[in-house]
């Protein structure tokens, strides 16, 4: 038995209900809330994510997916942290009030929706970019090239392998700006891979992708996973969710409202209710998340019609 089957087999014993322990856990949030003005984005009471698996961190738009990774990762900070406020551990750190790159370098990283390619830099200059401990960096150590040229070496071939395992070596002389959407998801996911994490976190991995594109990218992922490293990822695809994730967390309105195995958490009450408004007997990943979002306008056209 290959040690992410062991560490997935855990949670056999889990309780499927929000903010679960898990057996061994690489981050644990406390009390985690961001307000914009008299709107709450967020509102995490405790979360536990489960070290060497995927998790799928799912939820219909708005509920605060994206702007729980960026509290995570340090692009923004909550409402209030410090005593009885919010508070993160990430492999035995505490992250509280930590810049992004700080955290970064404790290795937690992440991807973004958006890419964020340097558009007018090759592929190659860009995977470099992602690259840690670079002494060329330092202006004092810049001009004496010996203090440099072993660790750029380093981090050239590094680059050149991973490119290679994404199948982008044959674009490693262009400019990223020209690659297709999918060809960027790769390159993010490659560029962050460059740092060595622990745990990468994904934001909607899958969107924008060409289908053809589509089983490359599950396949790496799930390659993260057997390497040994803790994924973390949101998605809409329901069906990508069910075939890769072995943990899934629902948020609806800033909360959580679920956790569990993709099969239990896909049929419950208020899942579906998050996602479709009312009690509908139906399984979420035998709908498309179009047809989600379609039923969701339905019903609030008809809530605004009857006043």
């Amino acid at each position: 038995m290959s040690e992410a089957t062991a560490r997935a087999d855990a949670l056999a014993s889990v309780e499927r209900t929000p903010g679960s322990a898990k057996p061994d856990p690489i981050l644990r949030v406390d009390k985690i809330v961001r307000q914009f003005g008299g709107i709450t984005a967020v509102d995490v009471e405790h979360l536990e994510v489960q070290r060497g698996i995927i998790t799928a961190l799912i939820g219909p738009n708005g509920a605060g997916k994206t702007t729980f990774f960026n509290l995570m990762t340090g692009f923004d900070q909550p409402t209030s942290a410090g005593k009885g406020g919010a508070a993160w551990n990430f492999n035995g750190k505490q992250l509280t009030r930590t810049g992004a790159a700080a955290i970064a370098r404790t290795g937690m990283v992440r991807t973004f929706q958006l890419t964020k390619a340097l558009s007018r830099m090759t592929v190659l200059e860009n995977m470099m970019l992602g690259a840690s401990n670079q002494p060329g960096e330092r202006l004092a150590l810049s001009l004496f090239p010996p203090a440099w040229r072993k660790r750029e070496a380093e981090v050239h071939a590094k680059a050149l392998d991973l490119l290679a395992r994404f199948k982008l070596d044959t674009k490693k002389d262009d400019y990223a700006g020209s690659l297709s959407g999918g060809q960027r998801k790769l390159l993010e996911m490659a560029r962050a891979l460059m740092s060595d994490p622990t745990m990468i976190m994904l934001d909607e991995p899958m969107a924008g992708v060409n289908p053809a594109l589509t089983q490359s990218l599950l396949g790496h992922i799930q390659s993260l996973r057997d390497d040994g490293m803790t994924v973390l990822f949101v998605e809409h695809d329901m069906h990508v969710v069910r075939h890769i994730s072995e943990w899934v967390v629902v948020m609806a309105e800033g909360r959580i409202v679920a956790e569990g195995p993709s099969d239990t958490v896909m049929s419950d009450p208020a899942v579906i209710d998050a996602y479709l408004g009312a009690h509908h007997e139906t399984d979420l990943a035998e709908l498309d998340y179009d047809e989600i979002e379609s039923e969701v306008a339905e019903e609030e056209q008809e809530r605004e019609e009857l006043g």
